[in-house]
């Protein structure tokens, strides 16, 4: 079976964002696929930085990028001090946090029974379908 329109949306979606986030070398990237299981989004990307000043930096690169491939950027909460920033592509949700908040928050164990592809090397998680299992 065949790739809906929606499909190659979020598959370039999460590329754009995935693209952004390893060019600055955000840390510890997983993927949660919530397709079906929220009226959210049907991806959320993880990803951790160094710094507050990191954190900004990768949303920041995260938006550029999106508005780059023509897309856009529903909003973005969080500050340039913030240790949680979100940027909304819409069908793709992207989590930008220090790992104290990351710890703190535990969105991988909150989501933890739905399918998702957490702890995928940063190259793979491009490469590869998300698992169903």
């Amino acid at each position: 079976m065949g790739l809906s329109l929606g499909d190659m949306h979020i598959d370039t979606l999460k590329s754009v964002a995935l693209d952004a986030l390893e060019e600055l070398k955000a840390r510890d990237i997983a993927q949660l696929d919530v397709a079906g299981l929220t009226d959210v989004a049907d991806i959320m990307l993880i990803a951790s930085g160094t710094s507050t000043r990191h954190v900004a930096a990768l949303a920041q690169n995260v938006v550029e990028k999106a508005k780059a491939a023509g897309l856009s950027p529903r909003g973005v909460e969080g500050g340039d001090n913030a240790d949680w920033v979100l940027v909304d592509l819409s069908d793709v949700i992207v989590h930008i946090m220090l790992p104290e908040a990351r710890a703190l928050y535990d969105l991988e164990r909150l989501w933890a029974d739905l399918p998702s592809d957490t702890g995928l090397r940063e190259l793979s998680l491009r490469d590869e379908p998300a698992s169903m299992s």
